[in-house]
């Protein structure tokens, strides 16, 4: 420190020294009495704690006091406090405490405490070994450190779901492959498939995903027939050739994978032999509400003329057929007329919000 109570930083380049005088950067005092400490610790959220390791008395500060409920200025126990410390965190609580004295350095012991209808963590902190322990006092302090626990079980419960969505998108992204290599006549055609497939999947979910660390609210079907038909329009919804007209109905994240699967299924069959493979051909999407049942019907006109299969049903009419009966708890029914194809999709309204 230079003569004038200034800082003196000093600098070393090579083999020289160089002396820099700061002068302080503002008036506050440099010294901690016990108000600044006071304060300093209040603006912190510390509670502080003395135990006396002979009597078993433990006292605190008003912080710690309110903290635990307690009237301010009472002599407690450990056995007092246990009384507010959740159940399930007692025993570990109480072996920990047994414990302080032969720890030897700092210890941190986080628990829940109940706080009428609620449940806040705290957090305690000291020396162990009778560290700094004087006339049998040792001390230490509280943190409520609620907010980040709450974080922390807030991850865990999102990692545990991206972990649940991750295993179930590799599930049906295996089924798929699967399914379109058994009905792909070249590798080409599977790529295709498989990737349109893939990528109807992504557009539901885009619609229902979590935004911001919150549940994105219910979808609308409507919305979603749109998006999913969007990439089948090679005008690029100029010319109106696919029209969707559903009233407002909610779609759940499960429903929306479902749905989009079987879209898929029916759009790439109107491309490849029905209403989308012409110019001239136009695909409508209608719905009623029946009861407890969502209908929507897909109606093709103007594209080829259209013979039902004679063949048994492929891989394809499978999936949807087995999508729509387990996971929307309805059915699929095609009428092949002579001015295009119908399809009859008959969904329960509660599993589509599922």
């Amino acid at each position: 420190m230079s003569d004038g109570g200034d800082f003196a930083l000093i600098v070393t380049s090579g083999s020289t020294e160089k002396e820099h005088v700061l002068a302080p950067t503002s008036s506050l005092p440099l010294d901690w009495d016990p108000e600044h400490l006071s304060a300093a610790i209040e603006s912190a959220g510390v509670g502080l704690w003395w135990w006396n390791v002979e009597t078993d008395e433990i006292a605190m500060d008003r912080r710690a006091y309110a903290l635990w409920e307690l009237r301010e200025g009472s002599v407690a126990t450990f056995e007092d406090l246990s009384a507010k410390i959740h159940p399930k965190d007692l025993d570990r609580v109480r072996a920990a405490f047994t414990a302080t004295r032969a720890i030897v350095g700092p210890y941190e012991i986080d628990f829940r405490i109940l706080s009428g209808d609620d449940i806040r963590w705290i957090s305690t902190r000291g020396q162990g070994n009778d560290a700094d322990i004087q006339k049998n006092v040792m001390r230490g302090i509280f943190l409520d450190v609620t907010g980040r626990k709450q974080a922390e079980e807030a991850n865990q419960l999102l990692a545990g779901e991206m972990s649940h969505r991750v295993k179930n998108l590799l599930l049906v992204a295996s089924q798929l492959a699967q399914i379109t290599s058994r009905s792909a006549a070249t590798t080409a055609d599977m790529a295709q498939d498989l990737t349109r497939r893939l990528t109807a999947l992504g557009r539901a979910h885009d619609l229902v995903r979590p935004r911001g660390g919150r549940p994105v609210e219910a979808a609308l079907l409507g919305d979603l027939l749109a998006v999913l038909l969007h990439a089948y329009d090679d005008t690029d919804g100029s010319s109106g050739r696919i029209r969707v007209s559903v009233p407002r109905i909610d779609i759940g994240e499960a429903a929306a994978t479902t749905l989009a699967l079987v879209v898929h299924e029916l759009a790439t069959n109107s491309l490849k032999y029905g209403a989308l493979s012409a110019e001239c051909g136009t695909l409508d999407l209608g719905c009623t509400l029946q009861g407890d049942d969502v209908v929507v019907v897909w109606t093709e006109r103007g594209g080829p003329a259209v013979v039902e299969p004679s063949a048994p049903a492929g891989y394809g009419s499978e999936l949807i057929r087995r999508s729509m009966a387990r996971q929307l708890g309805g059915s699929i029914a095609f009428d092949w007329s002579a001015g295009g194809l119908i399809v009859t999709l008959r969904m329960r309204r509660n599993r589509l919000a599922a």
